[in-house]
Order: structure tokens, then C-alpha cells, then sequence
């Protein structure tokens, strides 16, 4: 498995505060199944992430891993706020990209708005296509809508796993993964120490227990965060059901 969306780069944001504390993550990701790690460190303005370092410290962690006896790649990304794609060249809009094809796009905190779709155009016209991250965290009575525009004009949608699994916004993003407004998992893990850990198995399992969504468990599990990470088209093979 591929985990898209990981803070598992030391001391870059609010994420892994050491290299122990990213190996640990890797660890805990290994011991899950997954063996590659998406590192998304956030690219917006109250975090100081220097983009040109960013291919030299997933190196540096990837070498640590090989030494520890750690079976995952960490894979270079970023988790790019909506706020500051303008501010990106194009050189660094491709040192982010997951793949150098999907931007995993942070909304503006807040619901959803329609800037989201504006900007995931401005991204497409670009030669970008946008993967909305964790919509959890932007509830709101037209986020079916927003998401459904979105998905429409050619975007993916990543959840957090452990928030499908359980909790408060565990039943609405079954019901947002029901209306095909749902892709693909990412653990947005920050740390081994504390939060939530670099798991995806116990979203996928919650997802499993749909009917409907059970057919397609494997495209949401490997098949989509595959061609993701290559930076392939790829297109839901499901809607609403």
C-alpha cells in the first residue's frame, strides 16, 4: 500500500519532530503493510518548508530507513495550501507533485468554497490535476455539492483513514464515499509519538464493510495510489451508489 499524505519529514513543518521520530512513523506504516510513504510537508505561508531542500532530506530519510532494516520508500511530495499555489513556479509546482502530476491541495480553512475549484483550475491549466485533502475537516451542508463539482471537473478526493474508521466524521465520509466523493486514504500522520499513526488498514476495513464500495477496495487501496504516484491519469471507476 501507498500512504499519500504523511508529515513524516523531521523538523520540516509540524510533523516528525526528529529522524527517530521518523523512523518510528515508517515503522509504524511497515507494520501495516504499506511501503511507500508519500512525505507531504505543508507548502503555505505559516510554515517555512524550502522546496529546493526537499529531494535532499527525503534522501537523507530514505538512506536512514535502508540502514535501520526499514521495507518502506519515502516518496517526495507536498501538501500544497490553496493559498499558496499562485505563489509556486512552475519548478516547484513539479517538486511537489505527487508523481510531478497530482497536487494534494489543501482547502482554505473553513467549508469548502467555490475559490477551491477555481483554483484547482488554474492548477489544471497548469498541467496539474488536484487531490482535494481530508474534506473531514471542512464539514459544511454543501460539501456533497462542492466535492461533486470538484470531482467533476477532474479532481480526486483523499480522506483520512482513521477518521473513516471511527469517530464523529467517521459515518459522513461513509456517506461521502458512498456518493463517489471518496478515492483514496492517507494516514496525515505527524508523528509516532502522538496523534494518529501511519496506518490505513482500519479506513480501508470501514470502507470494506459497503457493499457497494467493497468492489472496489483494491483500485482505492492500490490501483489509484499507484498510478497517483506515477503520475498517471487515472479516473473513479465508481459513483454513487
Amino acid at each position: 500500500m501507498i500512504d499519500l499524505h504523511c508529515h513524516i519529514l523531521a523538523g520540516i513543518d509540524d510533523g516528525a519532530v526528529d529522524m527517530t521520530d521518523s523512523v518510528a512513523m515508517a515503522r509504524q506504516g511497515a507494520a501495516d503493510g504499506i511501503d511507500a510513504i508519500c512525505a507531504t510537508p505543508h507548502i503555505r505561508h505559516d510554515h517555512d518548508v524550502r522546496i529546493a531542500e526537499l529531494a535532499g532530506r527525503v534522501a537523507e530519510l530514505n538512506a536512514e530507513l535502508e540502514r535501520a532494516g526499514v521495507p518502506v520508500t519515502v516518496i517526495g511530495a507536498g501538501e500544497v495550501a490553496e493559498t499558496a499555489v499562485d505563489g509556486l513556479t512552475d519548478a516547484e509546482l513539479r517538486a511537489v507533485a505527487l508523481g510531478g502530476r497530482w497536487i494534494l491541495l489543501e482547502p482554505a480553512p473553513g467549508p469548502l468554497a467555490p475559490s477551491l475549484s477555481t483554483t484547482a483550475e488554474r492548477l489544471r491549466r497548469r498541467g496539474y490535476r488536484s487531490l482535494i485533502a481530508h474534506p473531514e475537516r471542512h464539514p459544511a451542508p454543501e460539501m456533497s455539492e462542492r466535492l461533486a463539482e470538484l470531482v467533476e471537473a477532474g479532481c480526486l478526493v483523499q480522506a483520512t483513514a482513521a477518521l473513516l474508521a471511527e469517530g464523529e466524521a467517521s459515518e459522513p465520509l461513509l456517506g461521502l464515499a458512498r456518493e463517489g466523493l471518496v478515492h483514496v486514504l492517507g494516514s496525515d500522520s505527524h508523528s509516532a509519538r502522538v496523534g494518529r499513526p501511519v496506518r490505513l488498514s482500519n479506513g480501508l476495513e470501514r470502507l470494506g464493510e459497503d457493499a457497494h464500495l467493497r468492489a472496489h477496495l483494491d483500485w482505492v487501496a492500490n490501483r489509484a495510489p499507484l498510478a497517483i504516484v506515477r503520475g498517471e491519469e487515472i479516473e473513479p471507476p465508481f459513483a454513487g451508489g
